[in-house]
């Protein structure tokens, strides 16, 4: 980042940012598509039965459990390469 200037620092943050957004914007919608789709099934009411709000609250949780063990995990193998790479 050293060689780049101020300008180039701003739009590469830019992009960065952008791509971040992109990312969760994606993730969230795969989430609220896959708690849909898994846990409504009466379109009788425009509101949620009690079932449904409470497999959606479920699933909601889960799917975040399961992105942070992901989380956790990608950095226990960043970690271990990190530790591998600077044995060498």
């Amino acid at each position: 980042m050293d060689m780049l200037t101020a300008t180039e620092q701003r739009q590469l943050e830019q992009r960065m940012q952008k791509r971040q957004v992109k990312e969760f914007m994606g993730a969230f919608g795969g989430l609220v598509e896959h708690c849909f789709s898994s846990c409504v099934d009466d379109f009788t009411s425009k509101a949620l039965s009690s079932r449904e709000n409470g497999c959606i609250n479920r699933c909601v949780l889960k799917w975040m459990a399961t992105q942070q063990r992901v989380s956790e995990r990608f950095q226990e193998h960043n970690a271990q390469l990190t530790q591998q790479m600077q044995g060498k």
